[in-house]
């Protein structure tokens, strides 16, 4: 390994790795049997447990002093993004050899699909900028991914899923220069992120790296429990990626002056089996299941959005906070469409090394807000460039109209 180009990775006391692996281990277990009590479990309890526990969030947080769609920035931001870009730059070096390198984070890619996104003819005022200006629809391409750092089986991963929809033939200006047509949205399977801030995001990959992601959220100290326990209440066993609701979990832009978050809703009720539970099912269930539904149907997801009517109880700086419905409800604005296909070739999975989904591929209208989103904008560039130049992948802007 050349320590030149990176950190020495750090390492963890023998006894805190061994229970850090026995929580985890447990963590597995409980994956094998969560499909067969968690839908009533969270039918009943959900809901009242992730209001408490935001209401605590927001009765230890400071008063928040801006206006709407307002930022602040952090302060040694710049700093907290050099360590995480390095942290994860190293643990990247550590997991994969050049030509095999993986994405730092949303790693394991369970398909890469074609889609339409169409944007509704109805919306008020408020809601009609940039993509959403006018009705049209829009070619897309969906990337339904796993957590990260690394790619392990499905049933061993942390119980999120991610989204990336790549909007293609997206005219005027964007906010980066490598990509001239598209627009980006990206969401994960909990309505908050991992961390409220670029500040705690830097603590989590330190400790990501050492092994001991969990100590993260129950460092003596320095806790951070009720996020933990608030992703919790999301995390679990999927079915397909499909079939999961997600959020973008951070503002964007609407429109000079105006905040908005998105949500993307599965239209359809249908659930899955995952097979074989609770023995272990196939380590790539989730694709299975995806490219099953849609060997017979389409599906369809209503992608929704929230205005920012309170600055504080919706605030642009800190993403453990969910922008709650009774505030601002989530007004569907267009409908993603995903036709009956075959995605699963390995051509098509290879084509996803060759995308890069970044929220800075954007229109003005729809600008990151918050020191997250800023983060994100080197994040993913560094990252992406690292794992593209590994590959010997370039980056490449698609158009829609590749054939596999």
């Amino acid at each position: 390994m050349d320590m030149s180009q990176q950190q020495r990775r750090p390492t963890a006391p023998p006894v805190l790795k061994l229970l850090h692996e026995t929580l985890f281990a447990l963590l597995k277990i409980e994956r094998r049997f969560d499909p067969f009590f968690r839908p009533a479990l969270d039918a009943i309890l959900q809901e009242p447990l992730a209001r408490g526990l935001q209401f605590l969030t927001n009765l230890w947080r400071d008063r928040e002093t801006l206006g709407l769609a307002e930022e602040r920035k952090l302060p040694d931001e710049e700093a907290c993004l050099d360590s995480i870009i390095s942290e994860m730059a190293a643990h990247m070096r550590e997991l994969y050899q050049p030509g095999s390198y993986q994405r730092g984070g949303n790693t394991k890619t369970h398909g890469v699909l074609r889609g339409e996104f169409t944007v509704r003819g109805d919306l008020p005022a408020p809601y009609r900028h940039g993509v959403f200006a006018e009705p049209r629809t829009f070619p897309a391409w969906v990337r339904f991914s796993g957590p990260g750092p690394a790619p392990p089986a499905d049933i061993d991963d942390v119980g999120v899923l991610s989204i990336g929809i790549k909007l293609m033939g997206v005219p005027g200006q964007k906010l980066l220069d490598d990509e001239k047509f598209t627009q980006d949205f990206t969401g994960i399977t909990t309505p908050i992120f991992t961390t409220p801030d670029v500040k705690e995001n830097a603590k989590l990959q330190v400790r990501s790296r050492a092994g001991l992601p969990l100590f993260y959220f129950i460092s003596p100290g320095d806790s951070h429990l009720l996020d933990a326990l608030m992703q919790g209440l999301w995390a679990r066993t999927h079915t397909s990626p499909l079939e999961a609701r997600y959020w973008g979990c951070v503002p964007y832009l609407l429109g000079a002056g105006a905040a908005m978050q998105y949500t993307i809703m599965p239209k359809s009720p249908r659930r899955s089996r995952v097979p074989r539970l609770p023995l272990r099912p196939p380590d790539d269930y989730l694709r299975e299941n995806m490219a099953a539904t849609l060997s017979r149907e389409e599906a369809e997801f209503d992608f929704m959005i929230q205005l920012q009517t309170d600055a504080h109880l919706m605030p642009i700086e800190n993403a453990s906070v969910r922008w709650a419905e009774n505030l601002s409800p989530a007004k569907p604005v267009a409908t993603l469409r995903i036709a009956k296909q075959k995605f699963n070739s390995p051509a098509q999975l290879a084509f996803a090394h060759q995308l890069s989904y970044n929220p800075w591929h954007s229109l003005a209208e729809h600008r990151p807000l918050g020191n997250q989103n800023r983060g994100r904008k080197r994040i993913y560039q560094e990252l992406s460039r690292l794992r593209q130049e590994m590959n010997q992948t370039p980056h490449r802007e698609p158009t829609g109209d590749e054939v596999f």
